[in-house]
């Protein structure tokens, strides 16, 4: 499958500063453009059960199908589901666990994802952060209709229920309300981000994109930096995160960034600097041309035939010609 090239990744994970256990699961394949993030749900040891089951599985559907990207995407994440409920049948303590995830796999210029739940995917782009996906839960449904703010709905007491997971019960890849899908054009000067709830109920798009701003080509340094904000600010949740730079993308407040504006703003200078420079020189000959020509007129404009340049059109050739002479110096 053909890719952008010279992809720049970074990932992060960790347990919060509240949660005993780790129960979400990255995964990113550079060579096939794909990259996943995993939030497990279930308790003790189930959501981390789910979560591994979901990556093991959506990797080798991914690797052994050769259908189109979008169907490859449906049926990985059905497959992860069906594989995560039969393995609740088997075992007590995994009785109903589950996962959300959010897919995106990189081909031909373009994204393609796969989601279900409340993880996100973001496209960073000209210095802007867009959430692509829909939260699958009452709280961000509302905060998607505009109903409530982002902060509202980050503070909302039901902010962590869900009306979508992968693994509680059987599906099909084209099950209608299972699996949200879409492809779209990637540009080189742009990124994705993948993350955990943990990261967005603890920083806004706004302070996500502060983070990446200084995104300057270690894509690790920017995952863990995500990591970090969200648990100076919260620390309640997991959090997981992939952060995936296209070739070209800088942040608006890389130094690269700022030496490149630099450079752009002494050219700007240099040219004011000659264009003043050369107005300065030429004014007082245009002035002295505009003259010459006014008195040219008075002097000898009388002795003109009469015709289309006789009277005041005198002048105003006079004038042009003391222009045009001055234009040609």
């Amino acid at each position: 499958m053909k890719t952008l090239t010279s992809w720049r990744a970074g990932i992060a994970t960790d347990p919060g500063l509240q949660r005993p256990t780790n129960e979400d699961r990255v995964y990113v394949d550079d060579d096939a453009g794909v990259f996943l993030v995993v939030d497990g749900l279930g308790g003790h040891a189930a959501g981390e059960r789910a979560a591994e089951t979901a990556v093991h599985t959506i990797a080798e559907h991914l690797a052994a199908s050769d259908r189109p990207v979008a169907d490859r995407v449906r049926f990985a994440i059905a497959a992860a589901n069906n594989r995560i409920y039969e393995l609740a049948q088997t075992n007590q303590e995994w009785s109903g666990m589950a996962c959300v995830l959010t897919l995106a796999v990189a081909h031909d210029d373009k994204v393609t994802f796969g989601h279900v739940g409340d993880s996100r995917l973001y496209l960073v782009w000209n210095g802007t952060v867009r959430k692509l996906t829909s939260d699958h839960s009452p709280v961000g449904e509302r905060e998607d209709q505009g109903e409530l703010t982002e902060q509202e709905a980050m503070l909302h007491p039901r902010r962590h229920e869900i009306f979508r997971d992968v693994g509680s019960r059987p599906r099909e890849a084209g099950d209608e309300h299972f699996i949200e899908t879409r492809s779209l054009p990637f540009r080189p000067d742009a990124a994705l981000l993948l993350c955990s709830d943990g990261l967005s109920d603890a920083l806004t798009s706004v302070e996500i994109s502060t983070v990446i701003e200084h995104y300057d080509g270690d894509a690790e340094r920017i995952a863990l930096e995500l990591v970090d904000a969200a648990n100076e600010a919260s620390g309640k949740d997991n959090v997981s995160v992939v952060f995936v730079a296209g070739p070209d993308f800088l942040g608006v407040g890389s130094k690269a960034m700022v030496d490149a504006r630099s450079r752009h703003a002494i050219t700007r200078t240099r040219r004011r600097s000659r264009l003043r420079r050369l107005l300065v020189s030429r004014l007082p000959w245009l002035i002295i041309g505009i003259l010459l020509g006014m008195l040219l007129w008075a002097c000898f404009g009388k002795y003109l035939p009469a015709g289309p340049w006789s009277g005041p059109l005198a002048g105003h050739a006079a004038i042009r010609g003391g222009i045009f002479g001055f234009m040609r110096l």
